[in-house]
């Protein structure tokens, strides 16, 4: 499969055949600011920041500097009050509800701090449910769920809910998850933080593992060891990037 040419439908294939020259993410002078009550609140501003294919990059920065709303422009879980973003040459503020909703489940794959797994759910169905949106019928979804788990060494838990699973299990399943649908780009939020140093360093392997095998990754941060895991980090601070 390749990129439609321009003014076709907007592509979210898998991140191996964009095009060379197309980065997987690209933000132009974006803001995001809140309003509360009578005051704006400015959470981004004017960023600007480049994602190639098969980078690995960390947005590092305290808590409050902006992290988690670059996350959400990025993640297609907000758009820019002004600026642009483009994921795969495709402008976010271009789509619909819906056309977010298809980049959200096919080009990103989201790895969360609170690993998000559906409680009562064994690891085979949570890492199966993102299939289920692209219409994938059951038994291609459990197969491929399957020999995702068995790529992370998870082939034995499988049958376990997240209550049965050590948190290094359960992130493992939720990285199983953001790859099972093969996306262009994992995004990580804090993927350490709620695990204990042991936990959090075979984590840190396994995507320094994915980026090896060409894997694009945005990884985002307030942990400067953590960040050093990536090939280039970015700084955020009072909702400015730096470099």
């Amino acid at each position: 499969m390749t990129a439609p040419a321009r003014g076709d439908e907007p592509w979210y294939g898998a991140g191996r055949d964009l095009a060379p020259a197309v980065p997987i993410v690209e933000i132009n002078r974006a803001s995001r600011v809140y309003r509360m009550g009578e005051v704006e609140v400015p959470a981004l501003v004017e960023a600007d920041l480049r994602v190639e294919e098969g980078e690995f990059v960390a947005v590092v920065g305290p808590s409050g500097s902006g992290k988690s709303t670059l996350m959400n422009l990025i993640g297609c879980l907000d758009r820019p009050t002004s600026g642009e973003v483009r994921l795969g040459g495709t402008s976010v503020a271009d789509l619909d509800d819906d056309g977010l909703a298809r980049v959200r489940s096919r080009f990103v794959g989201f790895i969360f701090q609170a690993y998000n797994l559906l409680p009562r759910t064994t690891a085979l169905e949570n890492v199966a449910a993102p299939l289920l949106y692209q219409g994938i019928g059951r038994g291609e979804r459990l197969a491929r769920a399957r020999a995702t788990l068995e790529r992370l060494g998870l082939g034995d838990r499988v049958g376990h809910q997240p209550s049965e699973l050590s948190g290094g299990q359960q992130q493992r399943v939720a990285v199983a998850r953001a790859l099972v649908t093969d996306p262009p780009l994992i995004l990580a939020d804090e993927p350490t933080g709620n695990l204990d140093s042991h936990s959090g360093a075979e984590v840190m392997a396994l995507l320094r593992e994915l980026h090896r095998s060409g894997r694009t990754i945005v990884l985002i941060t307030h942990d400067a060891d953590v960040a050093t895991t990536a090939t280039r980090q970015v700084h955020i601070r009072d909702g400015r990037l730096v470099a």
